[in-house]
């Protein structure tokens, strides 16, 4: 593989036992900081080149052939390893479903970890194989879906089977108190909401509830409430193209283009349309 690719799903999958939210390759890898987490399972894997990825304060490399499966909301950022290369080419995915929990308890695999290939490019071959899998499929979306539920587990199973862990990273106790919380503003966060509703919602002080998340995410749960609806902004403008920005705005929460456009420059130093061109390349 040498041109960019990514293929994102739409959330009417999300019935499935498993689903795929992303998959792809990046031959360039970009700096990424997500101190609110990702909400699904998140693997990513070294191609060539070496990627440096920091997780609750501990920095880990990632040479070829190594990954980390990242637990849902956990914390991290991730770069290429500036002091040997500039250039960090990976693999990723991105899934979850209603049967996740119990097969990733299943494999004693609920935790976070750093791990390396047993068999050289064996996880970089299934994955190539899902990505040529759908780049060929003509079936209906709906048997499509179904078909990489399928694969997803036999990745799953894969990851079991031909992967030595190296690291494995303990999960911040503070989230589990807070856990129905987060999933809660991950199915409201387009709706008119503050820190009032969230501290009601969860039946805590907001000040008591801001100690939580701070811990958590090093956010307030505003802030974290932001970072959700701007990651949904990022997915629309990259997947609906034909969505102008005032809409893309009250689609994920925002009262207006301006106030939306403003936030997203500040977070992201770039405007939403000039990220869309940035990833439209």
């Amino acid at each position: 593989m040498i041109e960019k690719i990514r293929y994102t799903f739409s959330p009417l999958e999300k019935r499935l036992p498993l689903y795929i939210d992303s998959i792809g390759y990046n031959p360039f890898e970009l700096d990424f900081d997500r101190p609110e987490g990702f909400p699904y399972y998140h693997w990513l894997q070294t191609v060539n080149g070496e990627g440096l990825v920091e997780i609750n304060n501990q920095e880990f490399i990632l040479k070829k052939g190594c990954g980390v499966l990242l637990a849902p909301y956990t914390p991290h950022k991730y770069q290429p390893n500036y002091q040997t290369t500039s250039d960090w080419s990976t693999i990723y995915l991105t899934f979850s479903g209603s049967a996740i929990e119990n097969i990733i308890e299943a494999l004693e695999m609920n935790h976070s970890f750093i791990y390396h290939e047993n068999i050289a490019g064996v996880l970089y071959r299934m994955i190539q194989d899902i990505l040529t899998f759908i780049s060929t499929q003509q079936a209906d979306l709906a048997i499509l879906n179904l078909d990489l539920s399928a694969k997803i587990y036999h990745f799953m199973i894969g990851l079991k089977k031909y992967i030595t862990i190296d690291e494995q990273i303990t999960r911040i106790h503070s989230y589990d108190k807070i856990k129905p919380i987060v999933e809660w503003l991950e199915q409201v966060y387009p709706e008119n909401i503050g820190l009032l509703e969230i501290s009601e919602q969860a039946k805590m002080s907001s000040q008591h509830l801001n100690t939580l998340f701070h811990e958590t995410f090093q956010l307030s749960p505003y802030a974290f409430l932001v970072k959700l609806r701007l990651r949904e902004a990022k997915r629309l403008l990259l997947t609906e193209k034909e969505m102008t920005l005032n809409e893309v705005a009250k689609m994920v929460g925002f009262n207006s283009a301006s106030h939306f456009v403003s936030t997203f420059k500040n977070h992201e130093k770039m405007t939403p349309k000039q990220y869309r061109e940035l990833h439209d390349k």
